[in-house]
């Protein structure tokens, strides 16, 4: 019976080492590895018991091993074997050989070579999944398809043939609904090795997955002329790809669109109506900026290198167009720069310089044009310059003197100093205020109409349902 079931057990291996790719040395030490486990099950860990296959007969054979002693120091027969019997067994033992004897395999029993089995099939396991890890750990990056069979704690699982992938939540794009049996496709993220075997997490969200199917997509892309320089989405809503061409000849944006729209189309399609943003990169971060929330116009841009921050001042009437719906623009072209962004109306801009050319105005001394000079040149307050160094003063065009920097920082301390101890307020500029009021009386008349218009809409509304006004 269990001579039946090793072999029996033999062929499955050896079919299955054919089907699922496994090496056959893998299988091999599997084999021996469960045969040595079910003989020592049986004859117990302190017998020195070997098993090893023969390539020629196909056979795996276990071997007990014992040492050869004189007949009257022999004591331990499971360890020992008297010199008179290793002769009968090989002729040329000697006294402390180490000698093998062949063990019968019939004799391990049915539950030893159901240990073999499980042994072997556990191993085989686990050479399938480590061959699965090193496909997909390899694979890792790339863009491939599966079959959606069921979602488990909101996850999506995908059917990838002989494994499965995972689409966590928050890699799935918002708004998506998959039933059992659709194509779904992704972009590998991770493989994770685990006790249930090899783990692989697939993401339809990531700006990866954007950027490969460009490179699917625009040949130009995958030849290197075209090249994606960085990429941001907000999943299921809208998208910014930055790209730049390697060949003058080339137009990287109209590489990317294609004839009508119809390269990025497909590239839309595939996410289900992402709207996708083509922005051509330019080292310059200032042009990167402008081209990253474009269409809206911008007036100009004061940057601040060493935190990466952007102050970008647009024209009012495009400042809803720069910053987008609930902010979305500016937001992806922040993402897309790796710079922080602020926007600001011209008239906003203009209130806050006001604002900071009169505050700077009330160090003695001090004029309007070297009040501009200073706020140019990043201090937009008497209180900034009483926190500066005389170092950083110096840098100010007209205060290059250590003396003259010096004083200017006293003279800003002595001013926070005399509000401090006096206890009044800071006087305002009123050009800002004017200009602060008149963009929030705008504000409030426009609220106060659309508050009017609604009351409005409510009340016909109301009339129509008591029957007033029928005849």
């Amino acid at each position: 019976m269990a001579d039946n079931m090793f072999s029996e057990l033999s062929r499955v291996i050896e079919q299955v080492g054919k089907d699922k790719g496994i090496d056959r040395g893998v299988i091999v030490e599997a084999i021996t590895q469960g045969m040595l486990t079910a003989a020592r099950k049986k004859y117990g860990t302190y017998r020195e018991i070997e098993a090893t296959y023969n390539d020629d007969t196909g056979e795996i054979e276990l071997f007990e091993f014992k040492e050869v002693v004189e007949r009257e120091k022999f004591i331990d027969e499971e360890v020992e074997i008297p010199l008179d019997e290793a002769l009968k067994l090989d002729p040329q033992a000697q006294l402390d050989d180490s000698i093998g004897i062949k063990l019968d395999a019939t004799d391990l029993g049915r539950i030893a070579a159901q240990t073999a089995k499980q042994i072997i099939l556990q191993k085989v396991r686990d050479a399938e999944r480590e061959i699965i890890f090193n496909e997909f750990e390899a694979r890792k990056g790339e863009v491939v398809s599966g079959i959606a069979r069921r979602v488990e704690r909101g996850a999506i699982v995908v059917d990838m043939g002989r494994t499965e992938a995972f689409i966590p939540p928050r890699e799935q794009i918002p708004g998506e609904v998959y039933k059992p049996g659709d194509r779904i496709q992704g972009y590998i993220t991770e493989v994770r090795q685990t006790t249930r075997g090899p783990q692989i997490i697939m993401s339809r969200a990531t700006e990866h997955y954007l950027m490969k199917l460009f490179e699917q997509e625009v040949p130009e892309i995958y030849d290197g002329i075209v090249e994606i320089m960085a990429a941001a989405r907000e999943p299921g809503a809208r998208a910014k790809i930055a790209v730049r061409s390697n060949d003058s000849a080339v137009d990287p944006v109209g590489a990317c669109v294609g004839m009508k729209g119809s390269r990025v189309q497909q590239i839309v399609q595939e996410l289900k109506g992402e709207k996708i943003d083509i922005v051509p990169w330019n080292e310059d971060i200032t042009r990167f900026a402008a081209n990253a929330l474009a269409p809206a116009e911008i007036s100009r841009i004061f940057m601040d290198e060493e935190n990466k921050e952007l102050e970008i001042v647009c024209p009012d009437n495009q400042l809803s167009l720069a910053i987008g719906k609930k902010g979305q623009n500016v937001r992806l072209a922040a993402k897309l720069t790796g710079w922080r962004i602020d926007i600001l109306g011209e008239s906003a801009a203009s209130a806050r310089t006001a604002e900071s050319i009169f505050n700077l105005m009330l160090i003695p001394g001090m004029n309007e044009t070297m009040a501009q000079n200073i706020f140019q040149s990043g201090f937009g307050s008497f209180t900034s310059v009483a926190q500066a160094q005389a170092a950083d003063i110096m840098t100010i065009p007209g205060y290059d003197d250590p003396a003259k920097a010096e004083k200017l920082v006293e003279d800003a301390k002595a001013l926070v100093q005399k509000y401090k101890t006096e206890g009044i307020p800071i006087p305002q500029s009123p050009q800002a205020q004017a200009v602060l009021k008149a963009g929030n009386d705008s504000k409030s008349q426009a609220d106060l109409r659309l508050k009017q218009e609604m009351e409005k809409l409510a009340g016909q509304s109301s009339k129509a349902e008591t029957g007033e006004g029928r005849e």
